[in-house]
């Protein structure tokens, strides 16, 4: 990807000063892993996989629409068969779901034309056959034995035979009529003792449609709006913050207190029976701990805030900062775009190949049901888990490469002293320069979160198949590793996005980087913390009052739609949407203000204002430092020797 060499070995913060490529063994294994992708793939389409899931396949192993001559398997009769004109499947029984294994339990056949119209009786099953040589029983019985034969009730189709629809859909006959698979949907239905509420719920959500989709484009101008105008609310938002922290913790723990003075009045009181004194005297001790330990968690919170609160306004100042980054790149607020294309693309492609594993592999007959079904022996089984191994990494990450994106767009932006200097499309610059240079740190990365999130998913997963099976030790065994590993995870994204940013500013190696940003970020442990808390709660917020704003101008269009009895499903459905739409762009948001973080501790670590060491921050960041040294906050970290070159 551009690369032939690396200079990898100890290297000082020097932004955007030169380029090289980063941790290409990883590159290269990430390469041989997708080969492997693409392999499976091609393995599932050669062996007829994807043919015989396209085409469908009858109860024989015949693919519908196929020369099967070759393909005869042995001990099953009427394999081998030329069903070049038959291109349809008809299932016997087609409502005859198997949930658990997710097909139709029912033997199928191929034809050349599914029934236009309701067949009631085995004669019309029968000129049905004649008329278009589609045999609905099975290839034993000649069309006129159909109304004699004895085995019609096991080889023919139930009566009446469904309507198919006039396009059949893989072609496989699907009947006009899906009501039968309401049985299915029963345990769903038990919730309403009348129908007519859930069809009342379904109607309104269909004719208020337009309502829902402008709901959901409005969800998505206020959050494009909310990434601008963040920065001049936050400073309300922190006062909120602390005052509901104060009146929340500081009238909890007098509630407390005073439940518990009034348990012991009722203690003392004579009225109060035996049975009474004892009751209130268990309640006391209880409320007696539970006030001192709120009263301790109070002190404590209090004595935090009172010694972070100069540093919730570096958290303020970037807010504010990262307001005028996606003025001067607007091209940031596309990245939730492409990340959801291309992780849509890819599912979808990963989707189909597990669908075409489904189909692959030898002939295996059922000895239950007599049915040719296709199974992967031997090592071929395994594919499907290096396939679902993909899936987590390769989406890891395509969510990599947006974060080195953002990262590399708001590194170019910090370190630009003269913005007008600035490329004309940051953001595509940076998308291009880690495609060259960093698709291993990416690689490496996102293998590392892949390794602990496989762990922690089949440890759900067995989790889940148990319940109800295993002892309460082991259930809470399983529910702690599952946490510890989500924790892990968590820390290490955290860590991960932190070492692409390292890479953006110095093109050094993953591990490089990663051990670079962790000493930056313990050393500024206290406002990592303060952006982490404070800045989140922002956030969080932001998509509170997105999704009120949504949903109060929902009730106001519903209002004025009568006909809508039920506006619970409609006004749901958007406040949901307004939610994801806030939550991923409010997440580049946090992301550009962790980059900039990182930045900022870096420039106040290596420089100082001075001749030849100026720094390199906003006028906003300047301002918080210059405050800081008034007031004595601002203590920059000793310097080792090392400089920080300021661009030329």
């Amino acid at each position: 990807m551009g690369c032939c060499s690396s200079a990898e070995g100890k290297r000082d913060w020097k932004p955007l000063e030169e380029h090289s490529c980063t941790d290409i063994p990883w590159l290269i294994i990430f390469t041989l892993f997708c080969i492997g992708m693409a392999f499976i793939c091609g393995f599932a389409i050669a062996t007829g996989g994807s043919s015989r899931l396209v085409s469908g396949y009858d109860s024989y192993g015949n693919t519908c629409g196929r020369n099967n001559t070759d393909k005869k398997i042995d001990g099953v009769p009427f394999s081998g068969a030329d069903m070049t004109e038959k291109k349809y499947v008809f299932f016997l029984e087609p409502c005859n779901l198997d949930l658990i294994n997710r097909k139709i339990k029912s033997n199928a056949l191929c034809v050349f034309k599914c029934p236009a119209t309701e067949l009631t009786s085995y004669k019309e099953v029968k000129d049905f056959a004649l008329s278009n040589g589609s045999h609905l029983c099975s290839y034993d019985i000649t069309p006129t034995r159909y109304e004699s034969s004895s085995d019609r009730l096991t080889k023919c189709p139930k009566l009446p035979v469904p309507a198919s629809k006039a396009t059949p859909i893989f072609h496989r006959c699907i009947p006009t009529d899906i009501g039968c698979y309401a049985e299915f949907a029963q345990a769903f239905m038990t919730f309403v003792s009348d129908n007519t509420v859930l069809r009342r719920v379904v109607a309104g959500v269909l004719t208020s449609k337009e309502i829902i989709m402008g709901l959901c484009v409005l969800a998505l101008v206020l959050s494009l709006i909310m990434m601008v105008i963040i920065r001049y609310i936050s400073k309300l938002l922190v006062y909120i913050l602390t005052v509901l922290v104060i009146v929340g913790s500081v009238g909890g723990s007098g509630i407390l207190w005073w439940l518990y003075a009034d348990h012991r009045f009722a203690l003392s009181s004579n009225g109060t029976t035996v049975f009474g004194k004892e009751v209130a005297a268990d309640n006391g001790k209880a409320l007696l701990v539970y006030a001192i330990g709120a009263t301790i968690f109070t002190v404590v919170l209090l004595l935090v805030m009172f010694f972070m609160r100069k540093r919730v306004a570096l958290t303020i100042s970037l807010f504010h900062v990262a307001g005028k980054v996606f003025i001067h790149l607007p091209l940031l607020v596309l990245q939730p775009f492409w990340t959801f294309l291309s992780l849509m693309f890819f599912w979808v492609y990963w989707i189909a190949v597990l669908l075409f594993l489904g189909t692959t592999g030898s002939p295996i007959v059922n000895d239950s049901t007599g049915v040719v079904e296709y199974e992967m022996q031997g090592p071929l089984q395994y594919m499907v888990w290096y396939h679902l191994v993909g899936l987590i990494w390769i989406s890891e990450f395509i969510l990599a490469f947006q974060q080195m994106t953002i990262a590399g767009a708001v590194v170019t932006y910090y370190f630009t002293r003269n913005k007008s200097q600035m490329p004309a499309t940051p953001v595509i610059n940076s998308m291009f320069r880690t495609i060259r240079y960093h698709l291993g740190t990416l690689a490496k990365g996102s293998f590392i979160i892949t390794l602990v999130k496989i762990p922690r998913l089949i440890l759900t997963y067995i989790h889940n198949q148990l319940k109800g099976k295993e002892n309460a030790c082991a259930r809470c065994m399983l529910k702690a590793c599952v946490c510890c590993l989500w924790c892990l995870e968590k820390c290490l994204a955290y860590l991960n996005q932190n070492a692409y940013t390292a890479t953006a500013i110095n093109s050094t190696n993953f591990c490089t980087s990663a051990r670079e940003a962790l000493l930056i970020l313990v050393e500024n442990a206290l406002r990592v913390a303060a952006i982490n808390t404070v800045g989140d709660f922002v956030l969080f917020m932001g998509k509170v009052l997105i999704v009120s704003c949504t949903a109060f101008a929902g009730i106001l269009a519903l209002n004025y739609q009568r006909d809508y009895t039920v506006w619970v499903l409609p006004l749901l459905i958007a406040c949901l949407f307004a939610f994801l739409v806030a939550h991923c762009f409010l997440s580049v948001f946090e992301n550009v203000v962790d980059v900039l973080f990182l930045c900022f501790a870096v420039d106040s670590k290596y420089n100082d204002g001075s001749p030849g060491r100026e720094y390199y921050m906003d006028k906003t960041l300047m301002e918080f430092v210059e405050n800081s040294k008034k007031m004595g906050q601002y203590n920059p970290q000793e310097r080792d020797g090392r400089e920080m070159k300021p661009m030329g």
